[in-house]
């Protein structure tokens, strides 16, 4: 990879990892409620599983959204409903110390999972193949993602901190319920402006 077009990479790494989206705003919220420790297995989730997307749709899948658009669009459809259900989940959260079953911060497979389904993701992964690997080879699809991975996982650990330090003001349950809640609307808010993205970027 040229080194214009290296240095290019990781400034859009880092300029899409950093910004408001899906992954950080339930980064924010995890931080808050269970704490930079807990949050951890999410985080690698995060950028291991967006690393891993990224290949699988430099290998090819890409090609398959390209030539059938309605399975891009079955995908933002099952995105849409997750991400309501876990905006859902958020605003029904209770203190870590609850001990129920809304008292879990999201695991590293239920996060990498994600990924496939969170429309910033994947217009994110399909951007940077098509802009940083004109050729779609193998290796340099496989370069983007350790790029990303790399760049990733401290830009979202911004997130967590940010969250855990707010927790000392959410204190008090109708605090942090209110937090909840506002992440919630977020989250539902996060949605639309990807939405709008296809899958031939």
């Amino acid at each position: 990879m040229l080194d214009h077009l290296l240095a290019g990479l990781v400034l859009f790494a880092f300029v899409s990892s950093v910004t408001p989206g899906p992954n950080n705003l339930m980064l924010m919220a995890s931080g808050a409620n269970f704490g930079f420790r807990r949050t951890i297995p999410h985080m690698m989730g995060i950028s291991i599983g967006f690393a891993a997307m990224t290949v699988v749709l430099g290998a090819g899948l890409a090609r398959v959204f390209d030539a059938l658009p309605p399975v891009y669009t079955v995908l933002k459809a099952l995105a849409v409903a997750y991400m309501l259900w876990l905006a859902w989940k958020i605003a029904r959260s209770g203190p870590a110390q609850g001990g129920g079953a809304q008292a879990r911060p999201m695991t590293f497979l239920q996060a990498a999972a994600f990924q496939w389904v969170n429309p910033k993701a994947v217009a994110m992964a399909m951007t940077a193949i098509t802009a940083y690997t004109p050729d779609r080879g193998l290796a340099a699809v496989a370069l983007v993602a350790t790029i990303f991975a790399v760049v990733n996982l401290p830009s979202v650990g911004v997130w967590t901190v940010l969250g855990q330090q707010m927790a000392r003001f959410l204190t008090s349950p109708r605090r942090l319920m209110a937090f909840n809640v506002t992440m919630a609307l977020l989250l539902v808010t996060a949605i639309w402006p990807v939405m709008q993205a296809g899958p031939g970027l």
